[in-house]
């Protein structure tokens, strides 16, 4: 039977033959664009030839153009881009800084980033020359109460960040209830580089937000808009990180010990937080530890279904998914089956 590491071994030499053939795709694309091929084809362009001949969505088109291009003004990407220092995805915010003259010393920093972070890195060195500093409401046009379509009221600009009013708009003095159920998706905020200190923020809010924004700005007009938010997500990080058992400044010294053989102490839960960063510290097979920083929980070492203490030497932080991994290790899959459903968050 293989195993998992015959496995990745497998996955590993097929993906350097990926990041060999892409390479090697575009330094021949490269050339083709050079010679102007496309156009003896009876093309306009190399973007078309891609998207008409080659059948590739735009988007993929764009990217191999970009990238064709900047093999063209700089060969030295070939090679990480063979080796997969540097990702396919980035070509685009690469090929925005990275110059014949400069390659040497910038092009290293894209090494082996995400599209975002390379972005921020792109704003860095070269920031928006005049970043915006304004809040713009701007309601979704959608459904009335009997199925009717709401026609938006205009947007409201003010300054701060950029933030986008969903639903239908309310008449002045009416009620605003909050939604009945929460949203069957999760939207994340996107973020978008301007400069090296400063990002542009775009997040769909709903009409009862944005009133309590304005609410609050009545109340505090000392501060600016992104100011109220970020004092806001303090509070909430703060209140989440207690809750957590992650670090206080003033833990309660007369607080009375549980009953609860099993409960964790606060001051072991702060000791553990502080001493593992806040962060997964599941050992990959690389030697890395994880470092997710998201969901996570407090796992027993020797679990307390076999004896195992609540002490800071025998707790970690770890997320979810490495908390119920580390449980199947030592009790069993089969054990562990029978108590897949357990609450989220609770620690084995």
């Amino acid at each position: 039977m293989d195993t998992a590491r015959a496995l990745s071994d497998h996955l590993s030499t097929l993906l350097r033959r990926e990041h060999t053939a892409l390479a090697e795709f575009l330094v021949a694309l490269a050339d083709f664009d050079g010679r102007r091929a496309w156009a003896d084809l009876g093309y306009a362009s190399l973007f078309h030839y891609l998207h008409r001949e080659l059948r590739l969505s735009k988007g993929s088109a764009q990217y191999r153009k970009v990238a064709a291009e900047l093999i063209q003004a700089v060969p030295a990407v070939v090679e990480p881009l063979r080796d997969g220092r540097l990702c396919f995805t980035t070509v685009i915010e690469v090929a925005r800084v990275v110059t014949g003259e400069n390659w040497e010393t910038v092009l290293p920093r894209f090494y082996g980033l995400s599209r975002h972070e390379a972005a921020e890195v792109v704003a860095a060195l070269a920031p928006h020359p005049a970043p915006p500093e304004r809040t713009v409401l701007t309601p979704v046009r959608g459904p009335g109460a009997n199925g009717s379509t709401v026609e938006p009221r205009a947007p409201v600009v003010t300054s701060g960040s950029t933030v986008e009013l969903k639903g239908p708009a309310l008449a002045a003095g009416s009620t605003v209830e909050p939604p009945a159920a929460p949203p069957p998706y999760r939207s994340l905020a996107e973020l978008t580089p301007l400069t090296a200190s400063l990002q542009r923020l775009h997040v769909t809010v709903s009409e009862c937000f944005a009133r309590k924004l304005e609410r609050l700005r009545d109340l505090r007009p000392d501060l600016s808009d992104d100011a109220l938010l970020e004092a806001a997500v303090d509070l909430l990080l703060a209140k989440a990180e207690k809750r957590k058992g992650a670090l206080t400044d003033r833990p309660r010294a007369s607080a009375r010990p549980s009953r609860d053989p099993d409960r964790i102490p606060a001051h072991v839960r702060r000791e553990v937080w502080r001493r593992d960063g806040g962060c997964c510290q599941w050992r990959l097979a690389d030697g890395d530890v994880c470092g997710s920083t998201h969901a996570l929980q407090l796992d027993h070492v020797v679990p307390l279904a076999l004896g195992g203490e609540s002490t800071v030497a025998n707790l970690r932080v770890l997320c979810a998914a490495h908390n119920l991994l580390a449980a199947r290790a030592v009790l069993g899959d089969a054990v562990m089956d029978r108590y897949a459903g357990t609450p989220r968050g609770r620690a084995t």
